[in-house]
């Protein structure tokens, strides 16, 4: 009983590793288990494809996958922006059910959009982020491949629990 006390004792002391809910402004938090590279190709796939050369953009929708790297992500629909030399992807933008899947973490928002070049995506809309039993909630998300690093705010939400023997 007193070891119990004492390890909930020193995880409240530790800001929102209490084992219920906490509510901070913002936090920073790991992402995904590996440095993305946002280099590496980006492949697509979906149910359908719409390309208007005049704006340089490809809509996909239905089921769309996206994946690069390691990374995973799925929405109903994603527009593909081209650079303006029309040589590689600017940029991305996810909307409707969208999850992005990085190692053994997983966020879910109602959209996203990935800068290939920075190599951050931001998330926004009722964002939530599992990593194991551990979960997050916010209004954004924003997520720098290249450091593995996640930040999140607009009244963030956790609820963690606490490993133990």
């Amino acid at each position: 009983m007193l070891r119990s006390f004492i390890i909930v004792a020193a995880l409240a002391l530790t800001g929102p590793l209490t084992g219920t809910a906490s509510v901070a402004q913002g936090t920073s938090v790991a992402f995904g288990t590996l440095q993305q590279d946002p280099n590496a190709p980006v492949e697509l796939a979906a149910d359908q494809l719409a390309v208007d050369q005049a704006s340089g953009t490809a809509v996909f929708t239905g089921n769309v996958l996206i994946g690069q790297g390691e990374m995973r992500l799925s929405a109903a629909r994603v527009k593909v922006i081209y650079a303006e030399n029309q040589n590689g992807i600017e940029r991305l933008e996810a909307t409707g059910g969208v999850t992005l899947v990085s190692g053994q973490d997983a966020a879910e928002a109602a959209r996203a959009d990935y800068n290939i070049e920075s190599g951050v995506i931001v998330m926004t809309g009722d964002v939530l982020l599992t990593q194991g039993t551990n979960a997050l909630t916010a209004e954004r998300m924003t997520v720098n491949l290249e450091s593995g690093t996640a930040q999140m705010s607009g009244r963030v939400k956790s609820i963690l629990q606490p490993g133990g023997d």
